[in-house]
């Protein structure tokens, strides 16, 4: 037996090919977003990873803590603070966004490294919806992402919070991220842009009052 057939034979077997029966009978996990969530990101389903990255001060811990909020009206969230952990500032912001009221739907995790989390992520009657704040003190690799992500199959989803270098996701590990995301959200001066695979028409305002003297327009209030 030669090389080749040796390694034709080691190889795992292939998986079922997909008919297009498959595709029209496929039920995906669809968020029903609506309001300025549904004109941001369109009707996003809950599978595979969003990166959100911004300057600091620019409102992405808002936008993130926000999102998640939202989020916790359909699927239960776990949100772990691997840059902040349990602190003053973070105490604020979840206070300043509500986060209470969905106190039992959403829990914080305090810096908890991956190999911890993976084990929480498998564990029964675990949260569905994961973010990581951020993603620069994970330490992973664009490799560790990749196979940190195949935990987030159908019915689950993984959220990244990225610090930025311009306009971009900073690092090239977040850059590569960029592209392999589903939902890509840029934050800056306290709104929110997204490119969507499920759609999306307008950007987002994190604080209206604070958008709009940012852009330099006038301040008009408008439904979340």
């Amino acid at each position: 037996m030669n090389v080749a057939e040796q390694n034709i034979r080691s190889e795992k077997p292939l998986r079922r090919a997909i008919s297009v029966s498959d595709l029209e009978n496929f039920s995906p996990h669809l968020l029903p977003f609506t309001g300025a969530w549904y004109d941001l990101m369109g009707m996003p389903e809950l599978k595979g990873t969003w990166l959100i990255w911004g300057d600091s001060g620019s409102g992405k811990t808002r936008f993130s803590l926000q999102l998640a909020k939202y989020l916790a009206n359909w699927r239960r969230v776990a949100y772990n603070s691997v840059e902040e952990g349990l602190s003053e500032s973070l105490r604020i912001a979840f206070q300043e966004c509500g986060m209470s009221e969905m106190r039992r739907r959403i829990v914080l995790l305090d810096q908890e490294p991956i190999n911890e989390l993976i084990e929480r992520i498998k564990a029964p009657k675990a949260p569905k919806v994961w973010f990581i704040d951020s993603l620069q003190y994970t330490g992973m690799n664009y490799l560790e992402y990749k196979a940190f992500r195949e935990l987030f199959n159908s019915g689950r989803q993984l959220i990244l919070v990225s610090h930025a270098n311009g306009r971009l996701p900073e690092g090239r590990t977040a850059n590569r991220i960029r592209f392999d995301a589903f939902v890509k959200i840029r934050i800056e001066g306290y709104r929110a842009f997204a490119m969507s695979r499920y759609g999306g028409t307008s950007h987002y305002d994190i604080w209206p009052e604070g958008a709009a003297r940012y852009w330099g327009e006038k301040w008009v209030i408008r439904e979340q």
